[in-house]
């Protein structure tokens, strides 16, 4: 396939493609645009046959995939996404790489604190990177609105959701926390209307609850605003408002800073709104 004029030049207009074509793709080629949005830089950085085996593909399925987005090979989808990643500093897989080599000498604790500490900063510079402004005074103005907030995050999110829950009694602000305790986590939905609001938060892998609540707020017309990983995430799939977060990982470990910190701004604004 011979490139066009609308064929995406920068990681921006290749994202909006993914989006919009990735649910319409065959399984396969849908399963790595899930990928390639939820892993940008382990498709910069890795090779044909580690991304097939990571997205559980075929090598051929990448060929495929480059060229229904319109490049003639997968090395010319690879360049957008490591473009993506040349301007950024500090590198973040350099780095991992020099506190790995020097592991032998320097103590274990400290080399993973450093990578932690690199994995946090890297999320965090990634969400800054491409939240929109005007995403985040539409969700604050939402949630303001609401007679109740009713937040959800359960397994790794929890510690999102059960912070959210204390700040906002700080702040006086109504809410419940749907917390799954007794296996009462639909119960406490019951008398949710549309003139409340859900802020829901999961990442892959979803956690079932979580993504059968928010369906069932979304049914009940109770406007939804998620924290998730992807634009192919069923939370982002019945949410009036979602925010992709992708949390870098060290040693296997997520990140929640990221999430952490967008959890903090949507918690202080809300209050700030109300107030004013």
């Amino acid at each position: 396939m011979i490139p066009t004029d609308t064929t995406p030049r920068d990681f921006a207009a290749l994202k909006a493609l993914i989006i919009e074509r990735g649910k319409s793709l065959p399984k396969r080629l849908g399963q790595i645009a899930a990928f390639a949005l939820e892993h940008p830089d382990d498709i910069a950085f890795g090779t044909v046959a580690s991304i097939a085996e990571q997205a559980k593909v075929q090598p051929s399925s990448l060929i495929r995939f480059s060229q229904a987005m319109g490049y003639q090979g997968f090395s010319e989808l690879q360049e957008i996404f490591r473009a993506r990643l040349r301007d950024r500093v500090p590198n973040y897989e350099e780095r991992i790489a020099q506190l790995r080599e020097h592991a032998k000498s320097a103590s274990k604790a400290h080399i993973l604190f450093e990578g932690f500490s690199d994995a946090a900063q890297k999320s965090i510079a990634d969400l800054a990177s491409k939240l929109e402004a005007r995403t985040l005074d539409k969700a604050v103005a939402r949630l303001a609105a609401a007679q109740t907030i009713y937040i959800i995050g359960l397994r790794r999110s929890f510690p999102i959701s059960s912070y959210m829950a204390y700040a906002f009694g700080k702040l006086g602000i109504r809410h419940v926390l749907v917390d799954g305790l007794g296996g009462l986590a639909s119960n406490d939905l019951t008398f949710a209307t549309p003139k409340d609001a859900v802020l829901a938060v999961s990442f892959t892998p979803y956690a079932s609850e979580t993504v059968t609540l928010v369906a069932q707020a979304a049914r009940s017309h109770v406007p939804v605003i998620a924290l998730t990983d992807s634009a192919f995430s069923p939370l982002a799939r019945d949410a009036e408002i979602w925010f992709e977060v992708a949390e870098a990982n060290f040693e296997g470990f997520r990140s929640l800073a990221a999430t952490l910190a967008l959890a903090m701004t949507l918690t202080v604004a809300v209050a700030e709104k109300r107030g004013n």
